[in-house]
């Protein structure tokens, strides 16, 4: 009875990782990884806190590091999902802060890695002045939707539900 119980729970958690609806990407949207909106409905709010890092998992100092410090947030951000249920699949916003504007195309490239699905969170890109610590380079807040009941298959929106309608 409990393996079954448990096997259920992780249908369902596959389930819940592809929901949400994100609405159609422009080429220019697309080419800086986020979406105009993401349509949920329902599910349970996960808004996470600001991510910074000057150490990676194993402890080294990456303070400076930009490359290390986003991959570390977004495992950061990814953990606090994971402790609600959920994962990186089911971010639906994220505001990004970064210390130096020079890697802005640097970031875009490397969220696109971390959303291959291209489901891209609806998102703000800023240049800040500084960090409350020294060697941070970038802080990175996200809400996650997770067990929400809008999809590509089930859309929400006037938009989704459009082309979903015969000869449309």
């Amino acid at each position: 009875m409990n393996r079954m119980v448990v096997v259920l729970f992780m249908l369902l958690l596959a389930t819940v990782a592809q929901a949400a609806e994100y609405m159609q990407k422009t080429p220019f949207q697309l080419s800086r990884a986020f979406s105009p909106g993401v349509i949920t409905s329902g599910g349970i709010t996960v808004w996470v806190a600001g991510q910074t890092a000057t150490e990676d998992g194993q402890g080294h100092d990456i303070a400076n590091n930009f490359e290390a410090q986003v991959k570390q947030v977004f495992a950061q951000v990814d953990g606090v999902l994971k402790r609600a249920g959920g994962s990186l699949d089911n971010v639906v916003a994220m505001t990004v802060f970064l210390k130096e504007s020079r890697y802005g195309d640097k970031f875009v490239e490397m969220r696109k890695d971390f959303f291959k699905n291209g489901n891209y969170p609806g998102s703000a890109l800023i240049t800040v002045t500084n960090f409350a610590r020294p060697g941070i380079e970038i802080e990175v807040q996200a809400i996650g939707v997770i067990g929400d009941s809008c999809s590509t298959e089930n859309p929400c929106s006037v938009e989704g539900k459009a082309k979903g309608t015969p000869n449309k």
